[in-house]
């Protein structure tokens, strides 16, 4: 089955930092824009950030801006989101999948693929 695993979750204080990975099971990520999610308690899944398939290009939720850093290493197959100076409002499963482009949206959830199960990310004191 092909899909994503997610890694790197944790409690955490706020102004800590943790770092996610998000590696393919089954298939190359080369090809593919991936996008990080997550869905807090009673609150919908959001787009957190977004990388190319190139990593050329990047897209950040101004939630996050400043704070969060994705990167692609493709000798490793494995995408990384670099999560700093978090606040308890960043709590939440975050996710990755594959696209054909970084986009983000409400209405595109759905177009995104091979969800993983999720990784989570408690910031609390």
């Amino acid at each position: 089955q092909l899909q994503l695993v997610e890694s790197g979750g944790g409690l955490v204080q706020p102004g800590g930092s943790l770092r996610l990975s998000c590696a393919p099971s089954g298939f190359t990520l080369d090809y593919f824009a991936i996008g990080w999610f997550r869905q807090a308690p009673g609150k919908e899944r959001e787009g957190v950030s977004c990388i190319s398939d190139t990593g050329s290009s990047t897209r950040y939720a101004d939630s996050v801006k400043g704070r969060f850093t994705i990167s692609r290493d493709s000798a490793n197959n494995t995408v990384y989101l670099q999560m700093d100076s978090l606040t308890p409002e960043d709590t939440g499963i975050y996710f990755c999948a594959v696209h054909d482009h970084c986009i983000f949206g409400r209405q595109y959830l759905p177009s995104w693929n091979y969800w993983g199960q999720g990784t989570q990310v408690t910031v609390s004191s």
